[in-house]
């Protein structure tokens, strides 16, 4: 029963990451990430609800379709980062500083998406056998990580740092958590 809340802690460092890059948003009040995480939550205990089900019929091995969803999802959100920059910039070439309502939106379904796949590939993957315990740690441990960093962010200090690192660590941590679904066996 460890190994299930400390894969749910470890993997939910990326949440510490998108949480850096929402503070770090002129636009973005905390209001809005705990509105994400409360839809967050809701989705991590429906991904554990049908995880069970969806097992039933997936006619291979589900690591698979864990690791490959993950591997997949980190290299979206490290290219969307730069695809996005690129098409925020003004006529003068210069980077726009605030994000719009509509990114913050697609930033808190992806983080959302993200932690139902974890609580999914979790209870498939990691732990058959996993009680109600894994998508309450996954949902606490996003917003956890999520809210240090967004108050992180507004201090003088961590306002130095460059946007694209916090997208490039957490896509990295999603495809680090995919490799380990697929290639590492436990138990």
């Amino acid at each position: 029963m460890f190994l299930p809340i400390l894969t749910s802690l470890i993997v939910s460092v990326d949440a510490f990451f998108i949480g850096l890059s929402l503070g770090l948003q002129k636009r973005c009040r905390f209001l809005y990430l705990a509105i994400i995480n409360v839809f967050l939550l809701a989705l991590c205990m429906f991904g554990f609800l049908i995880a069970d089900k969806i097992y039933e019929h997936i006619p291979f091995d589900p690591d698979l379709v864990v690791g490959l969803a993950f591997v997949l999802l980190g290299l979206w959100t490290i290219v969307h980062y730069f695809v996005s920059r690129h098409r925020t910039r003004d006529n003068g070439g210069m980077e726009k500083e605030t994000a719009s309502l509509k990114t913050i939106v697609l930033v808190g379904l992806v983080m959302s998406g993200e932690a139902m796949l974890i609580t999914m590939g979790i209870t498939l993957v990691f732990a058959p056998d996993a009680t109600i315990l894994v998508p309450l740690t996954v949902a606490l441990a996003h917003f956890g990580y999520a809210a240090c960093a967004f108050y992180l962010a507004r201090t003088k200090r961590m306002s130095r740092l460059p946007a694209y690192l916090g997208h490039i660590i957490s896509g990295a941590a999603l495809i680090v958590y995919g490799l380990m679904a697929l290639f590492v066996e436990l138990g």
